[in-house]
């Protein structure tokens, strides 16, 4: 089993930024990529960024590309989110992924979870 505890969430004016961590425990060895989800209020949980953790190739949602990125510590098993230009729709509650997968192209889902952050962007 993998354990991940998610930091750094807040409330932040559009225009600023907010850098999200991860601590990732257990059985981490096995793992080959780390990512992060997040839900919107009223909608489902939507991809947004994702790392190989050993080669640290990246790959990003459309609508954050340019704005967010992701970054490791492989030494400290942590994973963190650094979002600038935030916007309103930015807002959600931001999940860490243990092993996410793709299914038809797109990431999709994610073996572990952590329990969620809330990230919320005034206008």
């Amino acid at each position: 089993q993998v354990q991940l505890v998610e930091s750094g969430g807040g409330l932040v004016q559009a225009g600023g930024s907010l850098r999200l961590s991860c601590a990732a425990s257990g059985r981490t060895s096995n793992i080959l990529h780390m990512g992060w989800f997040r839900q919107p209020p009223g909608k489902g949980r939507e991809f947004v960024a994702a790392i190989r953790w050993s080669t640290g190739s990246t790959d990003y949602a459309d609508s954050v590309k340019g704005r967010f990125t992701i970054s490791k510590d492989n030494a400290k098993n942590m994973v963190y989110l650094q979002m600038n230009s935030l916007k309103p729709e930015d807002t959600g509650v931001y999940f860490c992924a243990g092993d996410p997968y793709i299914r038809g192209s797109i990431w999709s889902n994610a073996n572990y979870w952590g329990q969620g952050t809330q990230v919320t962007v005034s206008s």
